[in-house]
């Protein structure tokens, strides 16, 4: 029997983040042994001629589309729908944060309009948290949107054995790790944990004890963000109790997460989703300091999985920190390890995703309607109330 053909349209690695990884751990998934797979790789601009006419050739049964939330994006995502729309082709729409909404409400008009035209077409949309589904309110109808949470890939979580002998270990050391790992991004909050090492490199050389060495562990979004960093490493002497691992892969990445005891991410980053770094130290036990940002509220509770701050709170973080046990770290660790297994793993995910995908194979080929204006679409004749502008805090500040 023929497999049905699902052409992914996304970012794939190189360079590794988020979005891009998530496709990938799709691409090389077990599904491939049910679905045939097509890819298009949106990562480069000067490529998009070629992407439009790989979709365009394409008799995939299904289109997966990993959506942008940034306005340039945005308009090649208009384009990419309005073909997928004029060809009745099926297109389920994946969303891997929570910062759309916001950008279509600061839009121009008529690429507003079109925006919310552009769903009408669509078989379904996938958010990662239930927090995230208002992002689509007004837009599509609550029953096609779905709620899929990321999964932490398997090959960087610490079997049994090493996780109890870690945990056991915990309870006899004097200096924990601290772990910094996602791109150094400015929004993403590297400056606060660096300022964390600064806390604890005065309390040292003040006479008290040392407690914490901090771990960088990503990719600089450009060379002054590097120089910014390495200038206040200068500054304040943190050479001993700062380590930068640069970009981290393979058996690096998978060492640094299961010799660390405490996540730090306190990002504001604006496209922020349910990081996929935060589920791994999750499932490798590390107690999670965090902010209340996105979708982190969703996963992280407060006092169970590790707290979460508040935006302006980002200081409190370290005097926290100080001041839990071993004994309540270890704690939280197996909570965290817990939850991962319940909710977050690699296979929960991709048999989340199976569904999915059968679900809209088997939904009816898109009825294509009759549009009142050619491209772009005139704005004129939508009554404004069909045009709801979302309030920003539901999905962007919690």
């Amino acid at each position: 029997m023929k497999r049905p053909t699902i052409c992914l349209i996304s970012q794939f690695p190189p360079p590794i983040h988020g979005l891009s990884k998530a496709a990938d751990t799709l691409l090389h998934s077990a599904l491939r042994d049910e679905f045939a797979f097509e890819t298009v790789d949106l990562k480069r601009k000067s490529a998009f001629p070629l992407c439009m006419l790989s979709i365009g050739r394409s008799d995939a049964d299904l289109f997966y589309f990993a959506i942008s939330q940034s306005c340039g994006g945005n308009l090649r995502d208009l384009a990419i729908l309005k073909l997928l729309a004029l060809r009745r082709k099926r297109c389920l729409i994946h969303l891997h944060g929570g910062h759309y909404r916001a950008m279509v409400d600061a839009l121009p008009r008529w690429q507003r309009y079109a925006n919310f035209r552009a769903m009408r077409y669509v078989t379904g949309a996938i958010v990662l948290t239930e927090s995230f589904r208002s992002i689509f309110a007004g837009m599509l109808d609550d029953d096609r949107i779905r709620i899929l949470s990321n999964g932490a890939d398997d090959d960087f979580i610490m079997p049994d054995g090493a996780w109890e002998a870690n945990r056991a270990a915990l309870a006899r050391k004097d200096v924990l790790d601290v772990l910094y790992l996602s791109n150094l991004i400015p929004s993403k909050g590297y400056m606060h944990v660096l300022d964390m090492a600064r806390q604890e490199a005065e309390r040292v050389r003040s006479g008290e004890g040392r407690r914490f060495h901090f771990h960088f562990a990503g990719a600089f979004d450009n060379a002054r963000t590097r120089q910014a960093f390495c200038a206040y490493l200068s500054k304040h002497e943190l050479s001993s109790f700062v380590t930068f691992h640069g970009v981290v892969e393979g058996e690096a990445k998978r060492k640094l997460l299961q010799t660390s005891d405490i996540f730090a991410l306190l990002t504001r980053y604006p496209r922020e989703g349910q990081p996929i770094s935060l589920l791994e130290a999750m499932g490798n036990g590390l107690t999670i300091v965090a902010s209340d940002h996105a979708g982190i509220p969703d996963v992280v509770q407060e006092g169970v999985h590790g707290m979460l701050f508040a935006s302006g709170r980002e200081s409190d973080a370290y005097a926290w920190m100080r001041s839990l046990s071993n004994a309540d770290i270890a704690a939280m660790g197996a909570v965290n390890r817990a939850a991962y297994r319940e909710r977050y793993t690699q296979e929960i995910h991709i048999d989340a995703m199976r569904r999915l995908f059968r679900e809209a194979i088997e939904e009816a080929v898109p009825e294509r309607r009759l549009i009142e204006a050619p491209w772009p679409f005139a704005v004129d004749a939508l009554p404004q109330n069909e045009l709801p502008t979302l309030d920003k805090r539901v999905h962007h500040e919690r």
